[in-house]
C-alpha cells in the first residue's frame, strides 16, 4: 500500500483569492425554517468538489457523515476531534460518520447510526433534511454527507476509542467564503488541494481541513445557490 503524505497542514501555503467575489450564504438559508425549504425545493447546483487525488491503494468503501446542525438562537455544527491512533484521518477535525454496514438500510441509516456509536447523539433528536452529493477521499471513501437538524437538550458521551474532543462552531462561520482558505501542495510532482477553515473558539485553534472543509464548501454553494 503506498504510504500516506505526512505533513503539517497549517503550514501548506495558502492560495490567494480563493473566495474573491462570493458573498456569505444568505441569512435566510441559515435557519430551521430555511433549511428545510431548501432540501424540499433544491436549487440549481452543482458541488465543487467531489474528488480528491488518491494517495492510497485502498480498496474503495462507502461511508456516510452527518451534519447536526444544532438549533440554538444560531445554528452550530457539531464537529469532532479524532483520536491520533486511527488507520485513517488520525487527529483530525471531522464530522461524525463511518463505513456503511451491510445492516444499514441506506447512507442516512448509516449517519445517524454512526453518529450515535461514536458520540451518543440519539437519532430521534434528529431531523433527517437530506443529503449532499458524494465526496471521495484521497483514501478512497465515497462519503454521502447527511444534512439534520437537532434539538437542543442532547448530552454527547463521546467514544474515547474514536473521539478527542466534540465542539460545535457557527454555521454562519462556516458559509462565509471570508474563512475559506484554498491551499496547494506539491506531493511527490502531484499539486493537491483542499480548503481550510480555521476557527478560533477562544481557546484554541480548531483547523478545520481537507474532506470535511470540502463537504463544507459544497455545503455553501447549495446555500447560495
Amino acid at each position: 500500500m503506498q504510504a500516506l503524505p505526512v505533513f503539517d497542514p497549517r503550514t501548506v501555503p495558502v492560495v490567494a483569492g480563493a473566495s474573491d467575489g462570493l458573498s456569505p450564504a444568505p441569512p435566510a438559508s441559515l435557519t430551521p425554517q430555511g433549511l428545510r425549504a431548501r432540501f424540499l425545493s433544491p436549487p440549481d447546483w452543482a458541488p465543487e468538489l467531489w474528488q480528491e487525488k488518491k494517495f492510497a491503494d485502498r480498496a474503495p468503501a462507502h461511508a456516510a457523515v452527518l451534519l447536526p446542525l444544532v438549533m440554538r438562537e444560531q445554528l452550530t455544527l457539531i464537529l469532532t476531534q479524532r483520536t491520533v491512533h486511527l488507520s485513517t484521518h488520525s487527529g483530525q477535525i471531522a464530522l461524525p460518520g463511518g463505513r456503511i454496514d451491510a445492516d444499514d438500510l441506506d447512507a442516512t441509516a448509516a449517519a445517524l447510526r454512526e453518529a450515535h456509536e461514536e458520540i451518543g447523539l440519539s437519532p430521534d433528536r434528529v431531523e433527517v433534511l437530506g443529503t449532499l452529493p458524494t465526496y471521495i477521499t484521497g483514501t478512497s471513501f465515497i462519503i454521502t454527507p447527511v444534512v439534520g437538524l437537532v434539538r437542543p437538550g442532547f448530552t454527547l458521551e463521546p467514544n474515547p476509542y474514536e473521539v478527542d474532543d466534540v465542539f460545535e462552531v457557527p454555521l454562519a462561520f462556516l458559509m462565509d467564503p471570508a474563512h475559506h482558505r484554498l491551499h496547494a501542495f506539491d506531493v511527490d510532482g502531484v499539486l493537491r488541494e483542499w480548503y481550510s477553515m480555521p476557527y478560533q473558539d477562544g481557546v484554541q485553534e480548531r483547523f478545520i481541513w481537507g474532506a470535511t472543509a470540502g463537504m463544507l464548501r459544497n455545503f455553501y454553494h447549495l446555500l447560495r445557490a
